[in-house]
């Protein structure tokens, strides 16, 4: 049997070819776990957009409790995997309930890999400069604003990125994807939460959408996506699934995109 240090080496030589690769477009062979989950989505070309979200949900699609508290509904190997996904991306995106309830770093700390730039969607401007993605220097912060609101007080460590209102009075999905996309940043991870992603997905937006169900029941608070209603099971989304397994954990990956 091989050591312990053995099996977590032969993990991080994967890693890193994958790193590589991503960064490269190379091709791949899947050929064990970590070249099976992370491999597919290496493939494309460094500058072609590529958009994939991920939430982790309990049994009964709940992501946080009602008082918006969400550590931890999914277990360790996910998170893992959530920084490996960070190490991926050219950007991390979340929207503003994330960074309130939360006030996640958005680093890559859990694997090895360089940090995103981190994408914040605030249309009504309700952060302040407090928060770890404005005091930390160690990657770039965007913040995505209204343009009616772009000139509120200007954050210290963010730069403001101001787009037009659609139709709803929102900031249409496209809109901040053409805008980053623009800064050079095509590989998009959006990292939470369901409002944010929800939003993407009702947009046509989401080349992928991974799900992480925890074996946990809640019975209450925060549900994982919220869409336009529908009167028949028939009209749901039906994407082709991976099923892949993070521990306790089922990761269910939703391709809507080649």
């Amino acid at each position: 049997m091989a050591a312990e240090g053995d099996i977590k080496g032969y993990a991080e030589a994967q890693w890193q070819g994958l790193l590589g690769r991503r960064r490269n477009a190379s091709t791949y062979t899947a050929a064990d776990a970590i070249e099976a989950l992370y491999g597919p989505l290496c493939t494309r070309s460094v500058e072609q957009t590529f958009v994939i979200a991920h939430l982790a949900q309990s049994l009964d699609g709940r992501i946080a409790a009602a008082n918006g508290a969400s550590r931890w509904i999914s277990g360790d190997e996910d998170l893992q995997h959530t920084h490996r996904m960070r190490a991926l991306a050219d950007a991390v995106i979340v929207g503003t309930d994330t960074i309130l309830h939360d006030d996640p770093l958005l680093t890559v700390r859990r694997c090895s890999g360089n940090h995103p730039a981190r994408v914040i969607i605030d249309p009504r401007r309700k952060l302040k400069g407090d928060h770890q993605v404005f005091t930390d220097r160690s990657t770039p912060t965007l913040l995505i604003t209204t343009e009616d609101n772009s000139n509120n007080t200007p954050i210290d460590g963010a730069e403001i990125i101001a787009l037009p209102r659609d139709g709803d009075g929102k900031i249409a999905p496209a809109a901040i994807v053409a805008a980053l996309k623009a800064r050079g940043l095509h590989w998009l991870f959006i990292e939470g939460g369901g409002v944010t992603v929800s939003h993407f997905l009702r947009a046509g937006c989401l080349d992928r959408l991974q799900l992480t169900v925890a074996p946990v029941i809640m019975g209450s608070g925060r549900p994982s996506l919220t869409l336009p209603e529908i009167m028949d099971p028939a009209s749901g989304l039906r994407p082709t699934v991976r099923r892949i397994t993070l521990g306790d954990d089922t990761l269910f990956e939703c391709i809507f995109g080649t």
